[in-house]
């Protein structure tokens, strides 16, 4: 039986609701204020988002930024769910807590201690080898994969655990090499969680900003430091409006993802369904 949540239930589920989403609400509106105003509405228009396409330097590091999150979270999905992969396949509990301790680090260690730490690293090599120019956008690259790995290795590892260990087995038991069981058996099944860590770590690598500020370069600037050094002064309007076109191409993608999600576990079911019943 399903319970009913309690009128009470309901009033803290929507205060926090409100809390979470309110901000979100009034940057939209005022996204399409007419005036410069964060305080009245003075009236309907599109001003600040045909503002936006106008400016060349926000533009720019919107590209950037956006380059950065797809290069870092696609690197990053890949070689976390090789370790995941790795991680799992180790036998000795003690070595594979002791990966997974120093696989948490970047994710549980402050931010400014990682950019920081990441940036002296960074200068120290180029010195060692004689580059003039150290920061630039293969730092970020680096920096970002660094602190995106451990949030696909958790997003993948649980979809390991789940794995019945005798699906690969019987594939190479019909004729499959190892490397042709994991395409074909083995990443299917853990595919959910391969995209979450990627969504994750797009989403992450979008809006970071401490470790991005420590790491870049003078010709490389991204979204959330150009935020930052227009604060400096003043927040224009058409960064309302840039925020409100990211966050609904983010809700539309992550609606997409979970419709497909949906889609496909009905076929897997209407499949194995359909194979019960042929039994």
């Amino acid at each position: 039986m399903k319970r009913k949540m309690s009128p009470l239930s309901k009033l803290y589920v929507a205060f926090i609701m409100f809390f979470l989403y309110a901000p979100i609400v009034v940057m939209i509106i005022f996204s399409f204020n007419a005036s410069a105003s964060t305080s009245v509405m003075t009236g309907f228009s599109t001003r600040w988002y045909e503002s936006l396409l106008h400016d060349e330097a926000t533009i720019k590091s919107l590209y950037n930024t956006l380059i950065l999150a797809v290069s870092s979270s696609l690197c990053a999905t890949v070689m976390g769910t090789a370790a995941a992969v790795g991680i799992n396949a180790m036998r000795n509990k003690w070595v594979k807590r002791a990966t997974m301790s120093v696989t948490n680090i970047p994710m549980m260690n402050p931010e400014i201690v990682t950019g920081i730490s990441m940036m002296l690293l960074f200068v120290f090599v180029a010195k060692m080898i004689g580059v003039a120019d150290a920061l630039g956008f293969w730092t970020m690259l680096i920096a970002h994969i660094t602190f995106n790995l451990p949030y696909v290795i958790l997003s993948v590892l649980p979809k390991l655990r789940q794995l019945d260990p005798h699906l690969p087995e019987a594939a190479m038991d019909l004729g499959c090499t190892p490397i042709q069981a994991f395409f074909k058996v083995t990443l299917p099944s853990i595919s959910t969680g391969i995209i979450s860590g990627l969504m994750m770590s797009f989403t992450l690598s979008l809006d970071d900003f401490v470790i991005s500020y420590f790491t870049q370069g003078p010709s490389f600037e991204t979204l959330p430091i150009r935020i930052f050094s227009m604060t400096k002064k003043r927040v224009t309007p058409d960064m309302y409006a840039l925020s409100t076109l990211i966050f609904v191409a983010i809700l539309l993608l992550l609606i997409l993802l979970n419709v497909s999600q949906i889609r496909g576990e009905k076929r897997m079911r209407n499949k194995l369904n359909k194979e019960a019943k042929a039994e």
